[in-house]
């Protein structure tokens, strides 16, 4: 039985007439007049009196009537809400960020500028690498990337002619180690060239990778590390530093909690901190009708 058979019934219950309720229906009367035959054959009962002028509904018919006033209602206020749901979707704003970001500064970072219900976090996004970012912008899998960058000159040659960004906020990776049974960093740097110490690293394709060995790099001690593990991650690094495997930089977000519970401690003094910012990306050629809008309503908070 299919929806618009009920709308026909309801279109004859109305007219009382097979031709004019075919009109209504925008169908030609033999077409209108079987399909209100299948539907008594569905039905298994003679819901319209033929034989009166104008035609009545039996008793039947007047019962599935009310049905089917019924039925057509909730298909109508269904279908009503589902393009509801369709068109808030499509002005929802998707951004996309890492899973350090995503967890402690997007919640906060949404709430401060009241935008719970038009953006969208993009949790696929999560496990990405900073040129994924970029080309998901561009081919429009997401509106907005919400990225670490360093402070300077960027490790990383990248050309971003293409889209603009807003500086949002800072952050800083700060090196952390487990504690020692008397509270000291179990792996403190810079290490020693003999003994250097376990290193849980970034992915080698990642940004802060990047960031961090050019920081490494221009440090005026050397520092001696032995990498045991790569993560694109942060969690995965945090968990791993927290187990005592090694050493790692985590954003000072990231790690606050647990410095404060002296699950983790500091493992070198602030000449290790990398400072950075926290970036919001968007492509200039970009196709949703409402991030102009919302653009410019951050524009004027970072200005």
């Amino acid at each position: 039985m299919e929806i618009r058979w009920l709308e026909d019934f309801i279109a004859l219950a109305k007219t009382r007439h097979f031709s004019r309720a075919a009109d209504a229906q925008n169908v030609t009367q033999p077409t209108f007049s079987r399909r209100i035959k299948l539907l008594e054959e569905e039905m298994g009962l003679t819901l319209v009196n033929r034989q009166t002028l104008p035609l009545s509904l039996t008793p039947a018919g007047e019962e599935f009537l009310l049905l089917c006033e019924h039925v057509t209602e909730r298909v109508r206020l269904t279908r009503e809400r589902l393009h509801q749901i369709a068109d808030n979707q499509a002005r929802r704003i998707v951004i996309a960020a890492p899973q350090s970001v995503l967890s402690y500064v997007l919640p906060d970072w949404l709430a401060r500028h009241d935008l719970q219900e038009r953006v969208e976090p993009y949790l696929r996004a999560t496990s990405w690498l900073l040129l994924d970012y970029f080309h998901a912008l561009e081919r429009d899998e997401c509106d907005l990337a919400f990225c670490y960058w360093p402070q300077g000159r960027c490790p990383l040659a990248l050309d971003l002619s293409a889209y603009e960004h807003l500086c949002i906020d800072t952050e800083t990776l700060i090196p952390v180690s487990a504690p020692d049974e008397n509270g000291r960093p179990r792996y403190a740097l810079p290490g020693q060239r003999r003994q250097p110490l376990p290193y849980i690293a970034y992915h080698p394709r990642g940004l802060l990778h990047a960031v961090l060995e050019a920081r490494l790099a221009q440090a005026s001690q050397e520092v001696h590390l032995m990498k045991l593990n790569e993560n694109v991650q942060t969690a995965n690094i945090k968990e791993l530093v927290t187990q005592g495997y090694g050493i790692g930089w985590l954003p000072l977000r990231t790690a606050q909690r647990s410095l404060a519970s002296g699950e983790l401690v500091h493992a070198g003094d602030e000449r290790w901190n990398v400072p950075l910012e926290l970036r919001l990306y968007r492509y200039r050629e970009h196709r949703h009708p409402g991030l102009d809008d919302l653009w410019q309503q951050l524009q004027e908070t970072v200005t």
